[in-house]
C-alpha cells in the first residue's frame, strides 16, 4: 500500500483545503477514498462515502460566496499515516456577511487518500 512520506502527506492535506477554498467539488473528492468516513464530531454529523460528501461540499458551496482556509499547524505521524491540522476559516455568506471559526482536522491515510476525517469546528456546523 502507498505510504506518504512527511511532504506528501502535508502536500495531501493543503491540496484539500485549496481544492475547498476553489469550490472545486471534483478536485475535493479526489483526495478521498471511495468508502472514506467523514465525521463533524462536535456536531455528530457523519457522511460516507463519495456521493454523500458530494452533497456535503456542495450545500458548503450553495450556503457561501466565497470558504477560505488558513494559518496551518500541523502534526504528522508519518508511520501511521494520520495527520492533525489546526487552522482557522473564514466564511463569507452570499449577503457579504463573514463568519470565523478556528477548527481541528483528523485525518487518516490509506493508499494517498483520506479514509477517515474527524472535524471539530467552533460555531455553527458550515458543512451540515
Amino acid at each position: 500500500m502507498k505510504q506518504l512520506d512527511t511532504a506528501a502527506l502535508q502536500a495531501l492535506v493543503e491540496r484539500y483545503f485549496a481544492a475547498v477554498d476553489r469550490m472545486d467539488v471534483p478536485g475535493t473528492l479526489a483526495c478521498f477514498a471511495p468508502e472514506a468516513h467523514f465525521c463533524i464530531a462536535n456536531h455528530g454529523t457523519h457522511y460516507r462515502g463519495l456521493e454523500e460528501l458530494r452533497g456535503m461540499y456542495e450545500r458548503l458551496n450553495a450556503r457561501y460566496a466565497r470558504v477560505w482556509h488558513g494559518d496551518f499547524d500541523h502534526v504528522l505521524d508519518v508511520p501511521a499515516q494520520r495527520a492533525a491540522s489546526r487552522f482557522r476559516v473564514e466564511n463569507t455568506s452570499l449577503t457579504g456577511e463573514k463568519f470565523h471559526k478556528n477548527n481541528c482536522n483528523f485525518f487518516r491515510v490509506e493508499g494517498g487518500l483520506f479514509v477517515e476525517v474527524f472535524v471539530y469546528m467552533s460555531g455553527e456546523n458550515s458543512l451540515g
